[in-house]
């Protein structure tokens, strides 16, 4: 898909929260962590919602099942009902359905929300390589998954069975930091057999299909913490994203992101939701965004002025971005970040 590489973030007069008609949020690093709320996270959304907002909470994590999800999100002080929640696991169902004959017994190697995906495709989930499955599918099983699991399903791709998984990203956030994702698991069964999986979940196309199926979309706003998930699977779905500070993505992965990881809009938290975004204005050689000025250097990006942070960051991206072109930007912006406090 050829796309003009985005050069600075967007402005919004409005509230991003009346510019769009859905936002489609991620979960780990956006709404919560550990299974804890992210600071700001429930107020916000309850305004949102409240102000007409619709929302959608679309996540790569294949192991609970939407009602689980449902119902944490309720406890936590988010009221959501299961049809607003969107998995992997899902995608992934629908797309091994699509290739294998109505009823097929496919083996599981992950969670329930896996079994119950494919179940709602009328597929039938088995545990065992020797229980002649029509497909294998992996996803996030939590920290107990036992390391057999991964054997079983190397016993199946081995023998040719296609193999699909629900996502392939390499960590998860944790309330006690960053733990290993599915996507290692992933690479566990890769080296053991050479084969390579089809994958469903941000930020490939099969997911983004499974969301605008399930929530009806018209004007969707992305809201992410992964610039290689959430932000490149709204690039490739052609839909603009907000980046939120809360999970992954630090402020030198930011400056450094290629054309597809680059997101429309940025902010500290999902307090950006109900406001709108500062215009990022060229002047010169440079950048102005609020009180900084942001350009490019020989060797590093610059930075002067002084007020909000996320300004100042603003202004740097539009920097970085603009002398990367369709490429990474490799100046150093360490000691810029570092006078933000980012």
């Amino acid at each position: 898909m050829s796309q003009t590489a985005r050069t600075r973030p967007e402005a919004s007069e409005q509230a991003l929260s009346d510019a769009y008609d859905t936002a489609l949020l991620d979960l780990d690093g956006v709404v919560y962590a550990g299974g804890n709320a992210i600071a700001h996270a429930v107020e916000s959304l309850g305004t949102a919602r409240s102000g007409g907002l619709h929302l959608a909470y679309v996540t790569n994590n294949a192991l609970r099942t939407p009602d689980a999800v449902a119902e944490h999100l309720t406890e936590l002080g988010i009221p959501t009902d299961a049809d607003d929640v969107i998995t992997s696991a899902q995608a992934v169902a629908r797309l091994i359905s699509e290739q294998v004959p109505a009823g097929a017994r496919v083996l599981v190697i992950g969670g329930e929300g896996l079994r119950v995906a494919l179940r709602e495709r009328g597929l039938e989930p088995v545990e065992s390589a020797d229980d002649d499955p029509a497909a294998v599918v992996q996803g996030f099983g939590g920290p107990d998954l036992p390391w057999g699991r991964f054997a079983e399903a190397s016993y199946a791709v081995a023998r040719g069975v296609p193999w699909f998984a629900s996502n392939t990203d390499l960590t998860i956030p944790s309330a006690r930091g960053i733990a290993p994702g599915n996507g290692a698991a992933v690479e566990v069964v890769r080296i053991a057999t050479g084969a390579e999986p089809q994958v469903a979940g941000k930020p490939l196309p099969p997911m983004h299909r499974e969301t605008i199926l399930r929530t009806g979309a018209k004007r969707p706003l992305v809201v992410g913490d992964r610039l290689d998930t959430d932000i490149e699977g709204a690039f490739n779905g052609e839909v603009d994203s907000l980046l939120v500070l809360t999970g992954v993505t630090d402020g030198a992965q930011l400056l450094a992101a290629p054309p597809q990881h680059r997101p429309t809009y940025v902010d500290a938290d999902l307090r950006g939701l109900l406001t709108g975004q500062p215009e990022v204005v060229e002047e010169g050689d440079g950048f102005r965004c609020g009180g900084w000025t942001a350009q490019a250097g020989n060797e590093r990006l610059e930075l002067a002025g002084d007020g909000e942070a996320l300004d100042g960051l603003r202004a740097l991206c539009a920097a970085a971005w603009k002398a990367a072109g369709d490429g990474t930007c490799e100046l150093d912006g360490g000691k810029a970040l570092a006078r933000l406090g980012l």
